[in-house]
């Protein structure tokens, strides 16, 4: 075999383009792959659209008509968002929902990254401890409203039975509109708080180890090593759960609806709760539609100004 033949054999081809007949089978598998795949996922994307686009577009439909559910429709243009403008009821909505963020959304995140620090360490049972935070987070919202009215009951309620165990006057809680807010802020930070402390954790274990060895090396003790180290780190989540925990406290409902029906005088009443009165129990539909779309305009406005907040302090979490 002479030297040419050798190098022919050993000299590697280029690769040529492949017939015809294997790209059209190539593309067809992929054809079929993509059609399997949204085969898969088309019902519950129809089911998840239809369950959330369909409605929205048909509420915002609804806050320019009067409606009631069983006559034909009367387009009102904007008379709707007007008369919410100079409707107290609305107003007092707005006061007893925002007052409700003030009491729970602090509070949410400061028990949460307690709990989760406390958390955060290799001791014994340490699984049992985070599963039983979390507990409260799952039960609904009709067994922690069932457990609110009894714990906090006048007659019969657990906290005045403690109360009166001390010598301090039984007190009215749910019953009595000054304290009926507070109770309500209570018991959803019992059960919400579970979430950022979930997230508090994830976030405390993802810290970088080199950073707390380096802390500790430099003479940092532990309250210097927080505070420097790790509290920096957690900046994004902060700013996601306190996100989070806005838009829910403003979405506030079902513990109302368990507990006080809105009262006592609608004391608890929130702008869910208002724009539900007013569909469902009054059947204006038109006018609960613009209640909530209202609602809509206030939380996107609030998340788009915390988000904006946070980029300009350099923490961002989206």
């Amino acid at each position: 075999m002479t030297v040419t033949e050798t190098e022919t054999l050993i000299t590697p081809r280029r690769p040529g383009r492949r017939p015809a007949a294997k790209r059209s089978m190539s593309r067809g598998r992929r054809w079929a792959e993509n059609l399997s795949g949204w085969a898969f996922v088309g019902p519950a994307m129809v089911i998840v659209l239809g369950l959330s686009i369909f409605p929205a577009v048909w509420a915002f439909i609804l806050s320019f008509q009067k409606w009631d559910g069983f006559s034909d429709p009367q387009f009102v243009g904007g008379k709707n968002y007007v008369k919410l403008v100079s409707d107290s009821e609305f107003w007092d909505a707005v006061t007893h929902t925002g007052l409700y963020v003030i009491l729970f959304v602090p509070a949410s995140v400061l028990a949460g990254l307690f709990l989760a620090v406390a958390l955060n360490r290799k001791i014994r049972f340490i699984g049992l401890y985070r599963t039983a935070i979390f507990i409260p987070f799952v039960a609904s919202a009709a067994a922690t409203g069932i457990l609110s009215t009894y714990l906090f009951s006048p007659q019969y309620g657990l906290m005045n039975n403690a109360l009166r165990v001390v010598g301090i006057p039984a007190q009215g809680w749910l019953e009595d509109p000054s304290q009926a807010m507070v109770v309500i802020a209570i018991m959803s930070l019992w059960g919400q708080a579970a979430f950022t402390t979930v997230i508090y954790l994830a976030a405390l274990q993802d810290v970088p180890q080199e950073l707390l060895e380096a802390a500790r090396i430099d003479g940092a003790n532990r309250w210097q090593t927080f505070w420097r180290v790790i509290w920096p780190e957690l900046g994004p989540v902060t700013v996601f759960v306190t996100i989070w925990q806005v838009i829910g406290a403003m979405q506030l409902f079902d513990l109302v609806y368990t507990t006080t029906r809105g009262g006592p005088l609608d004391a608890t009443k929130t702008i869910v709760y208002f724009l539900w009165e007013k569909a469902f129990r009054s059947m204006q539909f038109g006018y609960g539609s613009a209640a909530a779309y209202v609602l809509f305009f206030f939380t996107l406005v609030v998340t788009v100004a915390m988000v904006i907040y946070s980029k300009r302090k350099n923490v961002e979490a989206f």
